[in-house]
C-alpha cells in the first residue's frame, strides 16, 4: 500500500517551494515503462507549465491541497475552457482527453494534485507542445500565465 498523507503533501510542497522550476512531482509507479502513471505534483504560484498536448493519452488532475487553475486551448492558443479546481469545494478534478492543448496555473502556495495518465513514457513522444506559448525557461513565461489570467477576468 502507497499512502498519500499531510506529511508527504508538506514534504512535497517543501521541495516544490526551493525547486528552480516551483515544482516537485513524488512518483507511486515504478518506471516509465508502466501502463499507468500516478503521482503527486506540487506547484506554485511561480512555476510555468507549457501549454502541450498529448496525442495519444488521457490526463486526469485531482486537487488535494490548495487550488489550480485548469486551462484548455484550440490549436490557435484560444481559451476554450477553464475550470479552477480547489481543495474543499464541489469542483475537485478534472480529466483532459488526447490531443488538447492544456496548462496548469497554481494559484496559491502549497497547491499539490494528484496526477494520472496513461503510460508508458517516452521522452520524445509523451507531449506535443504548443508553438504559440514560451518554453519553459525563456523570457516571458509568467507574463504569459497573467495574460492567460487577465483574460478570464475580462470574460466574468
Amino acid at each position: 500500500m502507497k499512502l498519500i498523507n499531510q506529511d508527504l503533501i508538506e514534504q512535497l510542497s517543501s521541495k516544490a517551494k526551493v525547486s528552480p522550476r516551483k515544482r516537485a512531482i513524488h512518483c507511486f509507479h515504478d518506471g516509465d515503462a508502466d501502463t499507468m502513471h500516478r503521482m503527486l505534483n506540487a506547484l506554485e504560484p511561480a512555476t510555468y507549465v507549457q501549454p502541450h498536448l498529448h496525442p495519444d493519452k488521457h490526463e486526469a488532475f485531482i486537487i488535494l491541497k490548495g487550488s489550480i487553475l485548469c486551462i484548455v486551448f484550440d490549436e490557435q492558443g484560444n481559451i476554450t475552457h477553464h475550470q479552477l479546481l480547489a481543495e474543499g469545494t464541489s469542483n475537485f478534478g478534472v480529466e483532459i482527453p488526447p490531443k488538447t492543448y492544456h496548462t496548469l496555473i497554481a494559484m496559491e502556495e502549497g497547491t499539490v494534485i494528484f496526477e494520472i495518465k496513461h503510460g508508458p513514457y517516452h521522452l520524445a513522444t509523451d507531449k506535443v507542445f504548443a508553438e504559440w506559448s514560451p518554453k519553459e525557461g525563456e523570457a516571458g513565461c509568467q507574463q504569459f500565465n497573467e495574460a492567460i489570467l487577465e483574460k478570464l477576468r475580462q470574460k466574468q
